[in-house]
This record gives structure tokens, C-alpha cells and sequence, in this order.
């Protein structure tokens, strides 16, 4: 019961958190990782631990397919010198520096472990990067890749990471001899996901209902995730080459309500995901204070220092070093002068999440050498990042002052028109009822207001929509009204209720909702 009650008081915590971030316009796992760390200076915290082999599927695999879905295939590949220098060759520089460093400050450590501390840290989150990006105004090319990176990076650092916690197991390690199985495994994996989802999306497609649906969603999520690693395949680019196949084919065949309701739960997951990674973590780094002492405290401390230092300056230099070289390529061909705001912000958005944490978590708990030290800097790493770069990130945009020319306000647009239009050309064999007449009218006055416009858009909303939304206003006042008079009951009042939400819903644009 004491830990029931835990659980309780720690969601109802990350809640007041979370709601705080957004009045104060932050993002909220900066917050959760304030709390994570307030958890190790409390005293009485029941000692929570997760078996390794469980961390990284039960964090990474939703929050993958989370993220995968939601990633636009057409986008990376117009970006794809971008994306990939930053998921592979900026990950590789940051594993090395960061392995470097730690040797350096502390000498004992193993070489196989500091590089495991490399890759457990050089990867930015996905989770952290969208939600600090629902914060700010970016520029789209900048804000996908930022989270092209932050979806593709995971597959190199856990290949590395995969990669050193062998060696610094067994004590040995030869490239040669897993090279083919891994290379093997990660051109297996861009296969199998795929192929999976084609398997998938018919099986969902016989699943009307929205609960089963959205558990059906969580299985193929674990599932896959089991699968690959029963294979010796990469869960992470199985789960995102799955969940960016399913994306790209499940719209028409997914219910819209069924869809809403998808996106709102899938959301609340996330979120207790990120409560529950923080949560752990933060109660382990209280007993690792207490097993340090002394000289060894100052080197953790000095260490997690370090290699904070080292992910935010190798970042930098990565991506002001790869600007430079494409801005000096284009001024030699056309004589363009390249801009340093867009890399100055893609250089500061390198904060560390849940990614980090469950790699942190998932070391084996028994023999592996110095993980206090690497869960410790792992930890402070997290919480340095979300902190410093995610709080600032804001006011150095503002500074920045970047400029978009909207591409995806004109794409809108434009194909808002060409549905108006198809809209109203199947009205024209619904007959002459007053109520159809009324609707065509309607389409009609969007389709004239974007012929009026430079570039075709469409309104984002009909003309009628403001009083429609007044008109429901007033329905749902009154029906509240005769409930509270006791006229109609609750089950009656219900059923309104959710009739009005959905006739709200289908007249706010997505902006004021």
C-alpha cells in the first residue's frame, strides 16, 4: 500500500509540474528532472529498481513508434546530409570525446566503460526535442532536422553502446567478428519493419473499437521491439521503420475518432513514461551519493562537470564545422552567403532525455565496472542539458531572430483549397435541399476567399464557423443548465455532451484547439 500510495503522490507531483512548465512556457521535462533530482534528497524513498533487459523496451519502444510516427519521410530525405551527419557522425564524435574525457578524469575507469558513458549521453531525445519544440518558433527545415536526428541517432548510439557494455562484460572485443552481424542486423531491420507493418495494418483494419485499437497499438509496439531482439536485429530502426510505414498508410483506414483518441492516450503514455524514467533514476543517484565519499564524490562530481562540458562544446563544433563547410560549397558555386543563425540554434537544441536514462538504467546492476559514475553522469548530463540549453533555447531564438517562409502554411493552404473544391463538387448531385444549398454556399465563399489570395489558400476556417461555435455555446449552456435543474439526467446529459464536443470540434481550427 505504502508504494501504491508513492506512485499516487509522485504522478500527482509530475502533474503540478508539468502544469507549471506550461504557464511559465517551459518545457516539462526540465521539470521532471528537477523533480527526479529533488527524489534523491528525500528521505523514506521506497528503493525502486528496473530489471536492465526491461528498461530499454518498455521506455524506447513507445516512445519510438511514438515519434517515428509522426516524422515526415518526404522532409528527411531533403534533409537527409543534415540529419545523418548529425545521427551518426555527430553521436560517433560525442561518444569518442566524451570516452576521451572521462579516461582523462578518471584514470581508473575502463576504456570499454567510458566509451559505454559516450554513447549512453551522446544522444539527443526525441521526447525533449519535441516537446521544447512546441515551445518555440522554428523554422520547419530546423525543427525536422532536429527531429530527424533525434529519431535516427538512437540506432548508432545503441549499436555503440550494445557494442562496449560487451566488451566491458567479457573483457575483450574484436570488430571483426561482430561487424558482419551487426551490418547484417541493420540492413535486416530496415526490412522486417516495414514488412511488419504491412502485416499489421491489416489485422488493425479488423479492429473497430477504439480501446482495442489503441492496446492493438502498444502490443505491435513491445511486440516489435521483442521480435528484432530475438532476431539480434536493431529494435531502434525496426520500431521507427515500422511506425513511419504505418503512418504512411493507416490515415484511411484508421476511424477519426478512434485516431483522437489514439493521439491523447498515446500522448498521457509518453508523459508517464518520462515520470516514471525520471522518477527512477533520480531515487538511485540518492544511495550512489552515499556509496561515494570523498575523493570519489569530488571525481564524480568533477566528472559529471566533464562530460556536460564536453556533449555541449562537441555539439557546437560539429555543427558550426559542417555549416561552415556546406555554406563555403555554395558560395563557391553560386556565391550565397551562408547564415550561422540556423546552425547557432541546431547547436543549442542538443538536450539529453529518456533515451539517455534508460540506456543508464539498462547496465547490468552487478559487476559492471564504475556504473555509479556512469548512471551519475548520465543523470547530471539529462539534467544539465534540459535545463541550461532547453529554458534558454527560447530566448536565443528570440535573439536569433530566424526566418521562415512557411511551407507548411502554403502547402495547407493550397491543399485546404483543392478539398473545398472537392467538397463542393460532390455537393452538386446532393440535390436542391436548403440545407445543402447552405453548405455549397459556404464552400463556395472559401473557394472565392482563396482565389483572392496571392498563393490559393483556403481560410482555415468556413464562414459560418464562428457562429456555429457561438450557437453551440449557447446549446451547451442550456443543457447544463437543465441538468443542474434536474430535468435531464446524467446519462441524457452525457450523451449531449459528447454531441457537442464533436460539432465543437469539427469547427475549431486546429490553432485555437
Amino acid at each position: 500500500m505504502l508504494i501504491f500510495e508513492w506512485v499516487v503522490g509522485v504522478l500527482l507531483g509530475a502533474v503540478v509540474l508539468a502544469a507549471l512548465a506550461r504557464r511559465v512556457g517551459a518545457h516539462y521535462p526540465a521539470f521532471l528532472a528537477l523533480g527526479g533530482c529533488a527524489l534523491a534528497f528525500v528521505p523514506g524513498v521506497p528503493n525502486l529498481a528496473l530489471d536492465p533487459e526491461l528498461a530499454l523496451a518498455l521506455f524506447l519502444a513507445p516512445v519510438l513508434l511514438d515519434a517515428g510516427y509522426d516524422i515526415s519521410l518526404r522532409d528527411l530525405k531533403a534533409d537527409w546530409r543534415s540529419v545523418g551527419g548529425l545521427a551518426l557522425g555527430a553521436v560517433a564524435a560525442t561518444t569518442a570525446a566524451v570516452a576521451l574525457v572521462a579516461h582523462l578524469v578518471v584514470p581508473e575507469m575502463p576504456l570499454a566503460a567510458c566509451v559505454v558513458l559516450g554513447a549512453v549521453v551522446a544522444p539527443p531525445d526525441a521526447v525533449a526535442a519535441l516537446s521544447v519544440l512546441r515551445h518555440v518558433e522554428l523554422p520547419h527545415r530546423v525543427a525536422v532536422i532536429l527531429r530527424g536526428e533525434s529519431l535516427l541517432n538512437d540506432a548508432g548510439s545503441l549499436l555503440i553502446y550494445r557494442l562496449a557494455v560487451a566488451a566491458a562484460v567479457t573483457g575483450s572485443f574484436h570488430i571483426s567478428e561482430v561487424a558482419p552481424t551487426f551490418l547484417l542486423g541493420i540492413v535486416g531491420s530496415l526490412v522486417a519493419g516495414p514488412c511488419l507493418a504491412r502485416l499489421y495494418l491489416p489485422l488493425a483494419h479488423r479492429f473497430s473499437d477504439a480501446p482495442s485499437t489503441i492496446v492493438l497499438q502498444f502490443v505491435a509496439a513491445f511486440g516489435i521491439w521483442l521480435v528484432a531482439e530475438r532476431l539480434h536485429l536493431s529494435g531502434v530502426l525496426t520500431v521507427v521503420s515500422f511506425a513511419i510505414t504505418v503512418a504512411r498508410y493507416s490515415p484511411g483506414l484508421t476511424a477519426p475518432r478512434t485516431r483522437i483518441l489514439s493521439y491523447a492516450v498515446w500522448d498521457t503514455a509518453v508523459f508517464v513514461l518520462n515520470v516514471l524514467a525520471f522518477v527512477l533514476i533520480g531515487i538511485q543517484i540518492g544511495p550512489i551519493l552515499d556509496r561515494l565519499t570523498g575523493s570519489d564524490r569530488s571525481d564524480a562530481l568533477l566528472l559529471a562537470a566533464a562530460v556536460f562540458a564536453t556533449v555541449v562544446v562537441v555539439r557546437i563544433g560539429w555543427v558550426l564545422a559542417a555549416n561552415g563547410l556546406r555554406g563555403l560549397g555554395r558560395k563557391l558555386r553560386r556565391g550565397a552567403k551562408p547564415s550561422l543563425a540556423p546552425a547557432l540554434a541546431i547547436s543549442w537544441s542538443g538536450m539529453r532525455g529518456i533515451v539517455t536514462i534508460a540506456t543508464a538504467l539498462a547496465l547490468p546492476t552487478e559487476g559492471f565496472p564504475q556504473r555509479d559514475l556512469i548512471v551519475f553522469g548520465a543523470f547530471c548530463t539529462v539534467i544539465g542539458t534540459l535545463v541550461v540549453q532547453g529554458l534558454t533555447l527560447a530566448p536565443l531564438l528570440r535573439l536569433l531572430r530566424l526566418e521562415d517562409d512557411d511551407p507548411v502554411g502554403r502547402e495547407t493552404g493550397r491543399a485546404r483549397a483543392e478539398a473545398y473544391a472537392a467538397a463542393l463538387e460532390s455537393l452538386r448531385s446532393a440535390g436542391e435541399d436548403s440545407s445543402v444549398a447552405a453548405l455549397r454556399a459556404e464552400f463556395e465563399a472559401a473557394l472565392a476567399e482563396a482565389e483572392r489570395h496571392d498563393e490559393g489558400r483556403a481560410p482555415e476556417s468556413l464562414p459560418s464557423d464562428a457562429a456555429r461555435r457561438q450557437a453551440i455555446g449557447a446549446a451547451r449552456d442550456t443543457v447544463l443548465r437543465l441538468r443542474r435543474e434536474g430535468r435531464i439526467g446524467d446519462d441524457a446529459y452525457y450523451l449531449l455532451e459528447e454531441e457537442f464536443d464533436w460539432a465543437e470540434l469539427n469547427v475549431t481550427p486546429r490553432a485555437e484547439a
